[in-house]
């Protein structure tokens, strides 16, 4: 996750998250991404069944009854563990949560024993009245997907009226005075949305929106042809920033995030470096602080039946089950082997990822999308849109990572 908001229009500086210690129990949940101990962010998809069908459902949900799900005294003990654990937050998510009868006791038990619990919904059941019972349960945020406005997100969530529908789950949250957010996932079927997108930020004063690359999983696999060549990717990541700064710059500052390409933070590193050199190297630090890609260890997912994975794509393989050990059992083994590799990914990445001078910013790209194009986990991702020069191949190249760090005078070695 690259905060877009944060990075470029300089809304967050290098000493904001020191002066919290970088302690992930004790950071505002706009600086948990510069969190020191990693503790895992866990995405409970705690039902899987979707009153809609998006083609890019990573976990295949449809509208039916699934077997298998736990139970709401399995899903305590999951919270008590957490709670334990210092899991900072929980975010419930599906298929879709609204269709699960015990999201909002659940909700109130999380935020009861002290962790903080966000909903990821497609918004399309939120009424006046559901609105106001989250509220009443403690919800701190509401992240609604759009994939597109009117019809472009109505065709990509296979269901006429998703959009209008969405759109009154939205205005609801923000009467009941629900913090709400969006959430974009990019493809070929939507990219030109996403001037329309910015601009229902500041038409229905939505103050965030979180832009997620594709990742090629569950039916999103299918859409891995109509991924944004890396020229249009780049392209994108501009606009993104563009629109981002002008709405900075107009007084109306949104929180804009992108997700699951961390390229994005590179790519705007160097962009400062053209742009405002000084501000760059404050950047630099907080990247440095972000570490990349953190499936497997600062994020974790658990299945509707038990099983837990390294992040919400990862569902071919599982660490194991919460009903045969505890959530923080499972995340601390490191006798299994890819957990223990995902909690320091950088020695066993292959190709120009291993040679990347910006490796420990990234922290190896998104390995699930390396293995569904290669079938390696470690080779590199074929969503880097940085060039060989940009990434230090070409002996030209103009910024180099080990004199960014050698002119920060030691400052940085606090955060390796």
């Amino acid at each position: 996750m690259i905060g877009i908001s944060k990075l470029y229009c300089g809304t967050v500086e290098a000493s904001d998250p020191l002066r919290y210690g970088r302690n992930s129990k004790k950071l505002p949940s706009h600086l948990l991404q510069f969190s020191q101990d990693k503790k895992p962010v866990v995405v409970w998809n705690m039902g899987r069944r979707c009153n809609l069908r998006c083609v890019h459902c990573y976990s295949s949900s449809k509208n039916q009854f699934y077997e298998n799900e736990l139970t709401t005294a399995e899903a305590r003990a999951l919270i008590d563990d957490l709670v334990v654990f210092g899991s900072p937050v929980i975010l419930f998510s599906g298929g879709e949560p609204l269709l699960r009868p015990d999201l909002l006791e659940l909700t109130r038990y999380a935020t009861e024993k002290g962790i903080r619990a966000v909903v990821s919904t497609n918004g399309t059941l939120i009424t006046s009245a559901v609105a106001e019972d989250l509220k009443d349960v403690g919800l701190s945020y509401v992240g609604v997907s759009l994939d597109g406005v009117g019809e472009t997100n109505d065709r990509f969530r296979g269901v006429a009226g998703a959009y209008n529908l969405a759109l009154r789950g939205i205005r609801n949250c923000q009467r009941a005075g629900i913090k709400v957010g969006l959430r974009f996932t990019i493809n070929r079927r939507n990219y030109e949305d996403i001037p329309k997108i910015f601009q229902l930020l500041e038409q229905e004063n939505i103050p965030r929106v979180c832009f997620y690359h594709l990742v090629y999983a569950g039916r999103g696999s299918k859409l891995r042809a109509e991924d944004l060549s890396h020229e249009e990717t780049r392209q994108v990541v501009d606009q993104i920033f563009d629109l981002t700064a002008d709405l900075h710059d107009r007084g109306k500052p949104k929180e804009v995030l992108t997700v699951d390409n961390h390229a994005d933070g590179v790519y705007l590193y160097l962009r400062l470096m053209r742009e405002n050199p000084e501000w760059a190297q404050q950047v630099m630090k907080l990247l440095k602080m972000n570490g990349g890609n953190s499936s497997g260890n600062g994020i974790g997912c658990i299945s509707w039946d038990g099983k837990v994975h390294a992040d919400q794509f990862w569902r071919h393989y599982s660490f194991g089950n919460i009903r045969e050990r505890s959530f923080s059992q499972i995340w601390t083994d490191l006798s299994n082997p890819l957990m223990s590799r995902l909690k320091n990914k950088i020695p066993h990445l292959k190709g120009r990822c291993a040679t990347c001078q910006w490796k420990e910013i990234c922290g190896g790209n998104f390995r699930v999308r390396a293995e569904a194009v290669t079938g390696d986990i470690w080779a590199p991702d074929p969503a880097c849109y940085l060039t060989d020069e940009e990434i230090g191949l070409d002996k030209f190249s103009a910024v180099r990572f080990d004199s960014v760090v050698s002119n920060q005078s030691g400052e940085m070695a606090g955060f390796e």
